[in-house]
């Protein structure tokens, strides 16, 4: 093993314990990315919800879709096909409140169109 184990379990468990009496809260690295992400998002107004949309939808969908314009509250999305709109529509909820958590200018509705790339 690579490395120096610096504290042993009974050092880090006091450690912890003395953070939390002192008022520190520990927080998952996510939770504060998705923060700083928000942040970033909502300083890039309207284009923040083209940005934030693979936040929203998450990683496997962003790779097959793309978010095209954003405009009057409405986010259009490139899908490859019927069958993948048909799906992500039972999913608008979801996507809404996902990037209404991350944006400034508030998305109202989200409309998928269906856009054959090019082989």
């Amino acid at each position: 093993m690579f490395g120096v184990q610096l504290a042993t379990p009974a050092i880090r468990v006091h450690y912890n314990r003395s953070l939390k009496q002192d008022g520190f809260k520990m927080q998952h690295a996510g939770t504060a990315i998705k923060k700083i992400f928000a942040d970033i998002v909502r300083r890039e107004g309207d284009d923040g919800a083209l940005m934030a949309w693979p936040v929203a939808c998450g990683g496997r969908i962003a790779e097959r879709t793309t978010a095209l314009s954003f405009a009057d509250g409405v986010l259009t999305v490139a899908v490859p096909d019927e069958a993948w709109r048909h799906q992500l529509q039972s999913f608008i909820p979801q996507y809404l409140a996902a990037l209404n958590q991350m944006v400034a200018e508030p998305v109202g509705k989200i409309e998928f169109l269906i856009v054959r790339r090019q082989r």
